[in-house]
């Protein structure tokens, strides 16, 4: 299994970071931050105003180790990549297997399946924890129908209109998931978020995305060539596709906790004239804290049957999806939690 190696959050505005021999230098004017091995580096992020020095981004890009931008509100900007690694003839596949109806629909399938059960387990996780509840109970089993029809798709396109229904129904309850903190979640709203709740679901859906998009590289995957997203001029559609089964079981799970432990408070939010929400700093730093911390937690993986990082798991699905376009095993074996 792959190592788990730490990922820096660059969120201090006007910061610079340069390579020093092997290690990972980051400087604010003329203070030194921090200098990192970069032996021990996986990742880093960096947030609004921040500058990198050509020779580290080139650097990052010859040892694999991601390096992504994003505004100083958390939506994506870009990202450096290295040389593709892996087979080519694996890459030849995925494409082939893309333009394949049958092919394609195999696999949305189950990732369709895959996100359903996991948005049910997380209603099921609440009624066992606190009782019941009967708009929980009544959407639970509306996903499980819809768990036993996505098992029939027979195009791409019904499993993505079943995934939509599944969506309504698992989100207009969501705000019962919520308890006495003050937030209030009315429905999903993407861009821009309108509100606290929106705002942490899409910072963090985009957070996993990237985690997503290098997992898929690192098996030698393209992420741009996905089976349930339709391909569209710069959308990493096979990312998005593994996103789906980590949006309730990582992404929301995570979210939930950070505002019922009230990790995230009301007052951690701005609202921006143009009406979208963002973190303030030093919420977004606690959150990302929180964030690193949660991809250390292990859990086990029920295909694999090990302890798995929270934070390998995209890797982990990816190097399952690559063996089975490769035919090394019959069915894809999406994350499933119990």
């Amino acid at each position: 299994m792959k190592k788990m190696l730490n990922s820096l959050y660059i969120t201090r505005q006007e910061s610079y970071l340069h390579k020093d021999r092997e290690t990972i230098v980051i400087k604010n004017g003329d203070d030194k931050l921090g200098q990192f091995p970069s032996l021990t580096i996986g990742s880093i992020t960096c947030f609004g105003q921040v500058s990198v020095s050509p020779f580290l981004m080139g650097y990052c890009a010859e040892k694999g180790i991601g390096l992504s931008f994003y505004t100083e509100y958390g939506r994506f900007l870009a990202r450096v990549q290295g040389k593709q690694t892996g087979n080519v003839l694996l890459r030849r596949a995925q494409y082939r297997w893309a333009d394949n109806p049958e092919r394609a629909v195999s696999i949305a399938r189950l990732m369709v399946a895959a996100k359903i059960a996991n948005s049910r387990s997380v209603l099921l996780r609440e009624l066992r924890n606190h009782g019941e509840n009967p708009p929980l109970s009544q959407a639970a089993e509306r996903l499980a129908i819809s768990l036993r029809r996505v098992k029939h798709a027979k195009t791409v396109a019904e499993a993505m209109g079943m995934e939509g229904d599944a969506a309504a129904t698992y989100f207009a309850v969501f705000n019962e998931l919520i308890r006495d903190s003050g937030f209030a979640f009315g429905g999903r709203i993407r861009r821009p978020p309108t509100d606290p709740v929106n705002a942490l679901l899409s910072f963090v859906y985009s957070l996993i995305t990237q985690e997503c998009m290098s997992a898929l590289q690192g098996v030698g995957l393209d992420p741009y060539v996905g089976y349930l997203h339709q391909d569209r001029p710069g959308r990493a559609s096979l990312a998005l596709d593994l996103l789906e089964e980590f949006r309730a079981s990582w992404a929301d799970r995570f979210v939930l906790t950070l505002i019922n432990r009230r990790q995230i408070q009301l007052k951690d939010f701005i609202q921006e004239a143009s009406g979208a929400v963002r973190l303030t700093d030093d919420a977004r730093k606690a959150l990302l804290v929180s964030y690193q911390d949660r991809k250390q937690a292990e859990v086990m993986h029920p295909y694999l049957q090990e302890q798995v990082p929270i934070g390998l798991l995209p890797h982990s699905q990816a190097l399952l999806l690559a063996r089975h376009i490769r035919g090394d095993t019959e069915f894809y074996t999406p994350y499933l939690v119990k």
